[in-house]
């Protein structure tokens, strides 16, 4: 796919990740007053008036991290501005032109590639001339900004469009991926190191300092001819420990991220014990309803002397509502097992959108009726009347009953588990709704009888009745 790139650069406090999110209309970068936040580049696809741009941002230039990282934001900014086909440079007119502003500025001489000047905070047509000091830079073509008061967004759209190479002729440009991975864990389980494996490249910094990564990172990647997004996230403390705007923001990047997702890998350290956290990301991805993978990495340390069965039903007993979810066990650093990971998250995607014919569920479904009642309330048994799916990702499936109340968690969980064992839904999770119907009308009943027949003449994928589990 052959889509333009855009890199944000500056010194630290500028307002780099405010004006990525401000041209993306998302708060995807974290903002916070604090020098040094940014430190993966981050990526947004933007589309403007039908035209489509990568958008990177970048680390502040200049800046010594608090956890002796700087070399590898340094990496981290060089890779963007290489890869990129424009370079906006921001700066800061109410503070002036500055040393560090200097120094970016003559980074960007040696760089052979279109330069935009933006003027971040010039929240007035009077500060316009303050802005014109940085002329004085050399560098670029100068538009005055500001995020605030939403000032020359279009120009500096047009001023970017005008800029970048002309891709409209490729194939594939805008194309959406193929899949949304969204990789979670605690700290230090090896998620980034994971992504950069799948990139082949250095894309997001690796460290053993606890936190590295703030942001939530979309790495693109190719696999069998279909493009995919991982979507590397902030490793997570427990909600008391949090005590700083970067770890709030962190947390929220990361829920976020499994939302978008449309499968998740939840990543375990096979040297480490499940802690509150893990349950605590399981309990959100379980509440948001999607596929997921319990990814053991690391697992070369360990494959010599533990056995899988023993990690499996660890797994299983801390997860018990979670039963349906796959195990897989890698080693993010080698790569080893990553192919068949990919390729199972590709069978959960498919599974969730999978449709069923309602009268294959009504055959089901009666079946699990007669193998074993719902329970009385108030003295009268609850009816169902019919099931349909109605949705998918995640499959959702409707009941009509007469008491919908009538239906313990307990009853409902086993028709969620008859469902998974006879439908093609077996390791995503099932959504089961019961709406209230007080009786049904002749028309209605001759509808579903209709149904009915239609399901004892429809192929049965499931085996006869007499096969159905406990007979």
């Amino acid at each position: 796919m052959a889509v333009p790139r855009v890199a944000i650069v500056g010194r630290p406090n500028v307002g780099k990740s405010s004006i990525f999110n401000w041209l993306d209309g998302r708060r995807l970068a974290i903002v916070d007053d604090r020098a040094g936040v940014t430190r993966d580049r981050l990526v947004t696809l933007i589309e403007h008036d039908g035209h489509y741009f990568e958008l990177i941002d970048t680390g502040g230039m200049g800046h010594l991290d608090s956890d002796n990282l700087t070399k590898d934001v340094e990496q981290q900014i060089t890779a963007g501005i290489e890869e990129a086909d424009l370079i906006l440079f921001v700066v800061d007119t109410k503070a002036g032109l500055t040393s560090l502003d200097e120094f970016v500025a003559e980074r960007l001489h040696k760089v052979e590639k279109p330069v935009l000047l933006l003027a971040n905070k010039t929240d007035h047509a009077g500060l316009d001339n303050s802005a014109l000091d940085f002329h004085r830079l050399g560098r670029g073509w100068l538009i005055p900004v500001s995020v605030l008061q939403n000032r020359n967004r279009q120009e500096l759209f047009d001023e970017i469009l005008a800029r970048l190479p002309d891709y409209e002729n490729e194939e594939g440009t805008g194309d959406a991926p193929h899949m949304k991975l969204a990789i979670v864990g605690r700290r230090n389980v090896g998620k980034s190191t994971f992504v950069n494996s799948l990139a082949q490249a250095q894309r997001v910094i690796v460290s053993e300092v606890p936190g590295t990564t703030r942001d939530s990172v979309d790495v693109h990647f190719n696999l069998d001819g279909h493009r995919f997004v991982a979507i590397d996230t902030p490793g997570l403390r427990r909600t008391k420990s949090i005590r700083t705007d970067i770890d709030f923001y962190g947390l929220h990047r990361a829920q976020r991220s499994v939302r978008r997702s449309d499968v998740t890998l939840l990543f375990f350290d096979c040297m480490e014990a499940i802690s509150k956290v893990d349950k605590q990301l399981a309990h959100y991805i379980e509440q948001n309803s999607k596929p997921c993978i319990f990814v053991v990495n690391k697992w070369d340390k360990v494959a010599d002397t533990v056995p899988t069965e023993r990690w499996v039903r660890y797994l299983r007993e801390h997860f018990p509502t979670m039963a349906y979810c796959p195990i897989a066990f890698i080693t993010g650093q080698t790569g080893k097992n990553m192919k068949a990971l990919l390729n199972h998250a590709q069978m959960l995607f498919k599974q969730a959108q999978t449709r069923v014919s309602t009268p294959k569920i009504n055959k089901l479904l009666r079946a699990a009726l007669q193998k074993q009642q719902p329970p009385l309330y108030l003295n009268r048994r609850p009816k169902v009347y019919f099931g349909s799916q109605i949705a998918i990702t995640p499959p959702t499936i409707i009941m009509m009953a007469n008491m919908p109340q009538g239906f313990p968690p307990s009853y409902r969980r086993y028709l969620i588990n008859v469902f998974r064992d006879h439908l093609p839904f077996g390791e995503v999770p099932i959504r089961l709704f019961i709406d209230k119907r007080e009786s049904q009308t002749p028309e209605e009943r001759k509808k579903n009888a209709k149904l009915a027949e239609m399901g004892e003449q429809a192929e049965d994928e499931f085996g006869p009745q007499d096969n159905y589990p406990g007979n």
